[in-house]
């Protein structure tokens, strides 16, 4: 396994430690802090693991394919924990969930082709604003000034990226589908 799969399955494993502290932040005050600083450095094996792969040449199906579920269970497992903290509203949380797995769901009739179908460029900027929100929205510093309308304004970029990214998704990948049913 090389590294950028190795930073990618680091990722995977991150998310529950991740989880428990970010709900569990009642316990002791600290571990909202903790849970921030895992979901940072999860977030930076995404960054990372691309840019060497890409580098290196050391791209593989295998990261082709967990890269961006790696992703999706970080940031979605992040989004689920925050409904339960009051912190976003479920709705948007099920829009983007939806996607995800739509999109999931396009891969894996994909794979069953033999093709493997890379993230695109608006999925990884909706991934980067999702990451940015959940950050803002984990360390909740809701008495600093412009803070949250800045975490507003990130959360509705999020969700129109998610949008967008899916749109473009399923035009660039509709022959995917055209097979027969």
């Amino acid at each position: 396994m090389n590294l950028p799969n190795k930073l990618t399955v680091t990722r995977v494993i991150l998310i529950p430690f991740f989880v428990f502290f970010l709900l569990n932040d009642a316990m002791n005050p600290n571990f909202k802090w903790i849970a921030l600083a895992i979901f940072i450095v999860a977030s930076l094996t995404d960054l990372a693991d691309g840019k060497i792969a890409r580098k290196y040449n050391l791209v593989t199906d295998f990261g082709k394919f967990m890269d961006p579920l790696a992703d999706k269970l970080l940031v979605c497992s992040a989004m689920i924990g925050l409904i339960e903290l009051g912190r976003i509203e479920a709705w948007i949380v099920i829009v983007i969930i939806a996607r995800e797995f739509i999109i999931s769901g396009f891969r894996l009739i994909a794979a069953d082709n033999g093709r493997v179908i890379a993230a695109s460029y608006w999925g990884k900027f909706k991934t980067t604003f999702q990451m940015f929100m959940v950050i803002l929205m984990i360390a909740n510093l809701e008495n600093i000034p412009y803070i949250p309308l800045i975490t507003q304004v990130i959360k509705w970029i999020a969700l129109i990226l998610t949008i967008v990214s899916l749109v473009d998704y399923l035009i660039k990948n509709k022959d995917v589908m055209s097979g027969p049913f």
